[in-house]
Order: C-alpha cells, then sequence, then structure tokens
C-alpha cells in the first residue's frame, strides 16, 4: 500500500472497530484491510481511537500491557508484548457489578498493577529507575473484550483493538514495592468458587516489573512516556478465563491481597429495576 492507501485503512479500521463496539456486534478480522503483518500501522489504528476518544470526553489514565506469555506469544507468531491504553471510564469499581451487554466477548485475566508517583521518562530505565517511580502495586482483574468475531485474532488485529482492552478492576490496598518481591508471587483466580487460573510473578515475561521495563522503554522511545498517576497493567499471571453473565470472580495474589469482580445477569438488572 502507498502511504495514502495506508492512512485510508488506518481510519477505515478504526471505523469498524469503534462500530463494533456501539453496535455490540463484533466484527470480521480487521488484518486483511491493512498491510499485511504492518503491526506500526496497527498501532496508527489504535493511536486514532485514543484521540476521538480523547476528543469525546474521555480520559486516558495509563496502559494496559499484553502479550506476555511466551506460550502466547508464539501462537500469535510474535516475539514481543504489545500495549493499549486505559481510560477512566474502563475502571469497575470492587463491588460493582458489570451490566450485561457492556461487553461482547469478556474474558478476566489477574495481574499486578503499578501505579506511579513519578514520571518515567527515559528511554533505558533501570530497574531502581522504576522502583522509584512507582507508588505501589495492587492486585487487578482486567477484562479484556475483542471486537474482533470469535478472538480470530493476530497481533495486527489485536493491536488496532486497543490490545483488546475492555475493563478494569483494582484492588484497594495499597502495597509498597519494598514489601513484596513481584516475581514470586502467587496468583489464583476463581470463577464461582472454583479455580479456573494459577500462575506467578515469574510467569509475566519473567516479572511484572520487567514487562513494566519494556513499556517504559517504548514508550519514552515514541516521545510519550509513563507519567506520575497512571495506571500499568503489567500482564496476565496465569491463563484468562471466559465470563458470562452471573459469574463471580476473585484474583489471590500473594503479598497484595484479594481484588473480585461479579457480571450481572439480565435478570438480575430487570429485578433492580
Amino acid at each position: 500500500m502507498s502511504a495514502h492507501e495506508t492512512a485510508d485503512a488506518v481510519t477505515e479500521v478504526a471505523t469498524v472497530l469503534e462500530e463494533a463496539a456501539r453496535a455490540g456486534v463484533p466484527c470480521a478480522p480487521v488484518r486483511s484491510l491493512l498491510p499485511e503483518a504492518d503491526i506500526e500501522a496497527a498501532y496508527a489504528v489504535q493511536r486514532l481511537h485514543v484521540e476521538r476518544g480523547i476528543t469525546a470526553g474521555r480520559r486516558p489514565v495509563g496502559r494496559k500491557i499484553g502479550l506476555t506469555s511466551p506460550a502466547v506469544q508464539r501462537q500469535l507468531g510474535v516475539d514481543r508484548p504489545d500495549f493499549g491504553v486505559l481510560f477512566a471510564d474502563m475502571a469497575v469499581p470492587e463491588g460493582q457489578p458489570i451490566a450485561p451487554g457492556r461487553l461482547l466477548q469478556p474474558k478476566v485475566e489477574a495481574e499486578v498493577a503499578l501505579v506511579l508517583g513519578t514520571d518515567l521518562p527515559h528511554r533505558d530505565p533501570t530497574v531502581a529507575d522504576l522502583l522509584r517511580a512507582t507508588a505501589f502495586a495492587l492486585p487487578a482483574l482486567e477484562i479484556v473484550d475483542s471486537r474482533i468475531a470469535d478472538w480470530d485474532i493476530t497481533i495486527v488485529d489485536t493491536v488496532a483493538d486497543n490490545a483488546s482492552c475492555g475493563l478494569y478492576v483494582l484492588g484497594g490496598t495499597p502495597v509498597p514495592l519494598d514489601r513484596v518481591d513481584l516475581r514470586a508471587v502467587t496468583m489464583t483466580l476463581t470463577k464461582n468458587g472454583e479455580t479456573v487460573s494459577e500462575g506467578t510473578g515469574a510467569d509475566c515475561l519473567g516479572s511484572p516489573l520487567t514487562a513494566a521495563l519494556w513499556l517504559a522503554s517504548t514508550l519514552a522511545g515514541l516521545g510519550d512516556p509513563l507519567r506520575a498517576g497512571d495506571i500499568v497493567l503489567t500482564g496476565a499471571l496465569g491463563p484468562m478465563a471466559v465470563a458470562a453473565e452471573g459469574d463471580a470472580f476473585t484474583a489471590h495474589v500473594e503479598g497484595l491481597g484479594t481484588v473480585t469482580t461479579t457480571f450481572a445477569s439480565a435478570a438480575t438488572e430487570g429485578a433492580g429495576a
């Protein structure tokens, strides 16, 4: 594709994905609309989505890191993670059920969230830089979602689709990093009381800190560094679990505590009305 054709394709893909979200109907994979295996074009779609969101009044509050599992990277044929943008309206407080129809194809994964106290502007951040910059850590649930039908995605599809961002839930008790070894933490995720996922901090690129350093370096290189106050979802500590109406999830991350969320059923919503 020429540069002009690529720009037109980026606009088309952003519109297709936004229409799928608006209508609540997943669309076909968008990779065929972009230059083959062009991850940069996919990030251009993501940036356009973010720009449109800001214009509409949405507030960016951080980033999520995806594809931190080597197995998932091999599945999608890539050797690096990806990232997406978190908006304030994606945050779900604990105790607030997720309404039916708010997401298209939700799946839940347990993660470590970092909240920054200072900027991370350097292209070559060190672990010491990251430790100093991080105000605290929290257990988190990321509810990933795909606007692509049946999760039929490649790296191009998911990056264009804002790294399959959906919603997220943060635990409520901040933990300073000097009180927890994030590489060694163990995670258990339950669905309706039964364990559906387990993992450790080491399952996230070797450590959630390693994932966060990759993100900080990547964003600084793009001229859009992590800033004080940003939330960073560092990546899944174990396999994701499919969610449906009525499901309740609890993640326990050793040293960080627990975080929970529930998916309301249509019957419950109707009774509440």
